[in-house]
This record gives C-alpha cells, sequence and structure tokens, in this order.
C-alpha cells in the first residue's frame, strides 16, 4: 500500500477526470442514437450521424473508459479496495457500465450498416442506464453502506 504517495490525489483527479467524459459520452450515445434512426439509411444525414458516432467512439468514449479504468485499478490498490464491501457493489456497477459501453459501441454499428433494431423509447430506456449505475456507484463510494 501507498505506493502512488504523493500522486495518490492526481491519480484520484485523473481518475474522476475520465469517469466525467465517459459519463458524458455514454448520456450522448443513445441521444445521437434517436435521432440517427430518424434519418434514412444511405442518406446524407445518415452518413453523417455515423460520422458523429464513430468521433464520439473514438476521441471520448474509448480512451476515457480505457483511462477510468487503469487509474481506477491504480486507486484499488493503493486503498486495497479488494476488502470493502461497498468496493464489490461499485465494481459490479463499473463492469455494467463498461458492458453498456460495448453494447453502444455495437449499435452504432449496427445503425451504421442501416439496421435499426431498437424503438425510439427502448432508446430513451436505455439513456437512464448510466444515470442509474453513476448513482449506485456514488452513493457506494461516498456513503460507504457496508
Amino acid at each position: 500500500m501507498a505506493y502512488l504517495g504523493a500522486a495518490y490525489l492526481w491519480v484520484k483527479a485523473a481518475h474522476v477526470i475520465f469517469v466525467i467524459f465517459l459519463m458524458a459520452g455514454l448520456f450522448m450515445m443513445p441521444r445521437f442514437f434517436v435521432y440517427h434512426q430518424e434519418s434514412a439509411p444511405g442518406s446524407d444525414e445518415d452518413r453523417k450521424w455515423i460520422d458523429r458516432e464513430k468521433r464520439l467512439l473514438k476521441i471520448i468514449l474509448n480512451p476515457s473508459l480505457v483511462l477510468t479504468w487503469i487509474f481506477g485499478l491504480m486507486l484499488m490498490v493503493e486503498i486495497g479496495a479488494w476488502s470493502f464491501g461497498w468496493f464489490h457493489l461499485k465494481l459490479l456497477f463499473v463492469l455494467g457500465l463498461s458492458a453498456y459501453h460495448g453494447w453502444i459501441a455495437g449499435y452504432a454499428k449496427k445503425l451504421a450498416k442501416g439496421q435499426r433494431t431498437l424503438t425510439d423509447r427502448q432508446l430513451r430506456l436505455f439513456n437512464e442506464v448510466p444515470g442509474i449505475a453513476a448513482a449506485v456507484i456514488v452513493i457506494a463510494v461516498i456513503v460507504k453502506p457496508f
């Protein structure tokens, strides 16, 4: 323990910063999908949405996910988080958000192929997932209920 030394607070700050970037992207992408589905496959508007979604994934979502995990694992080791009950709850929801990120990347590929398998309503419901997960994670980390 204490291998980070004076860098601990910098690592913690970086973790929070990249979590914010990740969450912003996870909230944006399903909204992009709702608007994208309104465009005709193969249209000019469709191509613009495909480009926007690719850029959001490449520039914000993918790097933020990787850096969030790197800094989070560093913090986990630093504080010995594995021995805390609240950490297991946080980890469960972080894994869920990571899977959600994977689903988002997959659905963007489907839309790029012209496949629209979900309704606008379903996409709006999926948009609630990161908010619920964030609430649980924040409560677990701040309140430490167990």
